[in-house]
């Protein structure tokens, strides 16, 4: 059984000299490169890349000084301090989380909040910095409705706005302060009403696997299996990746993996199989990593059970 390792330019080039260049510090050429995208969904995740960067807030002083009128330096503090918020307060449920990790947690999350301010001020008309708001009023605790107005300015922007759409359906999550009936509707109409072979078809199988993961006696292939989720994944993926419409953009890995997944633990070997197929081993962290141990291990698994479980259909 062949284990890939994740990629975190998820087979991108441009993504993978844009992590080189923020490694050395050498700002400019990503701010060159980041000024020439103009796709806002292509543009988001570039951002979101940058983000990752280990240290930047050590550093992305000078960029800002240096770029004392440009929203993209600012952008992506605010971008790189919600991680470094959520790595504060570590992956742990609130009654495991110190007082002291709260109170980090509190004071990143604020100094992201002001950057992404600060970035929809100098860029009026870019949804990124009002898209990673809705993040960071999720962390602070705003609640559905904030997040509904923040997502109204994003989309306002640009109307299917991938980011900004998936970063609601978080909040939208029973384990966000929502309820499965809002995920599930927000989620359904999103994807009924988005253009044909839009990425924004993986929030159905992400919607399921929150559903499952929730159930009360621990997760289990039951709610997978039904057969009304098994035809809303397949409903989802002919709307998306396997439309004729659906195009590969920066980041294309991620819903395959998420439709990999989902038709994996609904025993829909040969609709995993596809989605295996499609993505080779271009695994995502996400969704893999809500099953037990490494997610790259779990990819395989999943993928070489895909293969041996796939009946073939006569031609």
């Amino acid at each position: 059984m062949t284990v890939p390792t994740i990629d975190p330019a998820a087979g991108d080039p441009d993504a993978a000299v844009l992590r080189d260049h923020l490694a050395n510090r050498n700002w400019r050429p990503v701010h060159d490169f980041l000024r020439t995208v103009q796709d806002p969904d292509d543009f988001d995740w570039y951002v979101d890349v940058a983000a990752e960067t280990t240290g930047l807030q050590s550093w992305i002083g000078e960029w800002i000084e240096a770029e004392s009128r440009s929203a993209l330096p600012v952008l992506v503090r605010g971008a790189h301090a919600i991680r470094w918020a959520w790595q504060a307060r570590g992956s742990g449920r609130a009654k495991d989380t110190s007082a002291a990790q709260f109170q980090m947690f509190a004071k990143r999350l604020q100094l992201a909040e002001d950057c992404l301010d600060e970035a929809v001020q100098r860029a009026p008309d870019d949804p990124t910095g009002w898209a990673l708001l809705i993040v960071t009023g999720l962390g602070r605790g705003l609640g559905v409705e904030e997040a509904g107005r923040r997502f109204s300015e994003a989309t306002a922007r640009y109307r299917w706005h991938r980011a900004a759409h998936h970063r609601m359906f978080g909040q939208l999550c029973a384990k966000w302060g929502g309820s499965h009936e809002q995920m599930h509707r927000f989620v359904d109409d999103t994807v009924a009403d988005a253009p044909a072979g839009s990425r924004l078809g993986a929030l159905v199988p992400m919607a399921h696997i929150e559903r499952w993961l929730d159930l009360p006696d621990g997760p289990d292939r039951a709610h997978m299996r039904q057969p009304e989720v098994r035809a809303a994944l397949h409903w989802a993926a002919d709307r998306s990746v396997r439309h004729p419409d659906y195009r590969r953009r920066p980041g294309w890995p991620a819903p395959h993996n998420s439709f990999a997944m989902a038709f994996w633990l609904a025993e829909e070997y040969a609709g995993a199989a596809e989605q295996f197929d499609a993505v080779g081993d271009l695994v995502t962290k996400d969704p893999w990593n809500y099953l037990a141990g490494e997610p790259e291990d779990r990819f395989a698994r999943a993928r070489a059970q895909a293969y041996r479980e796939r009946v073939s259909v006569p031609g």
